[in-house]
């Protein structure tokens, strides 16, 4: 029994000299002992898969302990709402996406991106269209020419998200009359692909890795401007003859008038977060790419990213 003892007591000081001592001092300044990150996605969904991967690379960091928050609803209304309305004192985060700003241009949400503060961006993340292994499409001209001849059917994760606005798009551009069916994450619409009920869906790498690897999806297309380091054979839309790109942000929002010191410790963390080199081997399996701001800078990104897309909006016919 003695001896027990004493080996977790070696085991309990080997843990604690091994303990990063980047997170030790983010512990003692970390204002809060508990970080709720919020995201619209339903489980499986990408800001979902986004969060719960970074998060247990994150923790050593930053500090506090990391909990995911799925608040489901209104294309990220609620959990706008949830976020804007929660106190400043850096423990409650949304993540951020183009999907935010759609849905605070498109409908009427009771908080808006401009309720909520910008914190850091992390990523880029490249979208990708995707169809089931077992349908008879192989390109991206194939889907188009079988919604000429009939009526497509494109998934898409919710009414106001960036992927929507990128069936849109494509729709506008070839002339198709498609049908956009709308789910409230990308799991759900994914599940709707591969049972043969959606001809397309369109989402991140790291929401479809698992049934990539399995050999149940098959990517049809890059909608950006380059085409993947991960599947350099995979053409972008553009290469295959229709003008469609779009960027992906991913990052965090907060609630106005966040503390300087939370706004320090993020920015301090991210950077370590992004060189880690088991994080850096998970990220790049899903072909995400670097793309940190800080806060000021992100913050300027955001208000310019809103007001193109109010305007691109306008010019569409969209919102008046």
């Amino acid at each position: 029994m003695g001896i027990n003892f004493k080996l977790k007591a070696i085991s309990l000081a080997l843990a604690l000299v091994t303990l990063p001592v980047g997170a030790a001092v983010a512990q003692e300044s970390y204002p809060a002992p508990i970080v709720k990150l919020v995201t619209h996605s339903s489980p499986g969904g990408g800001s979902d898969v986004f969060l719960r991967e970074m998060l247990p690379y994150l923790q050593p960091y930053l500090g506090p302990k990391l909990v995911v928050e799925n608040v489901t609803g209104g294309s990220g209304a609620k959990a706008m709402s949830t976020v804007a309305s929660s106190t400043p004192d850096g423990s409650w985060f949304y993540a951020t996406t183009p999907t935010y700003i759609y849905t605070s241009l498109l409908s009427t949400p009771e908080a808006t991106y401009k309720d909520m503060e910008p914190l850091v961006n992390v990523f880029y993340d490249p979208e990708v269209i995707y169809t089931s292994v077992d349908s008879k499409f192989q390109t991206l001209p194939d889907v188009i020419a079988a919604a000429k001849q009939g009526r497509g059917k494109w998934g898409a994760a919710n009414p106001a998200s960036l992927e929507r606005q990128v069936l849109e798009q494509i729709k506008a551009k070839t002339g198709v009359n498609a049908s956009i069916i709308t789910f409230e994450g990308g799991g759900d619409m994914q599940i709707n692909v591969l049972n043969g009920t959606l001809d397309i869906g369109v989402g991140e790498i790291g929401e479809i890795r698992a049934q990539l690897d399995a050999g149940k999806l098959r990517m049809l297309a890059v909608v950006g401007d380059h085409r993947l380091n991960l599947f350099p054979d995979l053409k972008t839309a553009k290469e295959q003859g229709i003008d469609v790109s779009v960027v992906k942000f991913r990052g965090l929002a907060g609630p106005k008038n966040l503390p300087p010191a939370v706004i320090a410790a993020w920015e301090a963390a991210i950077p370590k977060l992004l060189e880690d080199p088991k994080y850096k081997k998970i990220y790049t399996e899903n072909d995400l790419e670097p793309g940190f701001m800080k806060h000021d800078e992100y913050v300027s990104f955001m208000n310019k990213f809103g007001s193109d897309t109010q305007a691109f909006l306008k010019a569409s016919g969209v919102i008046q």
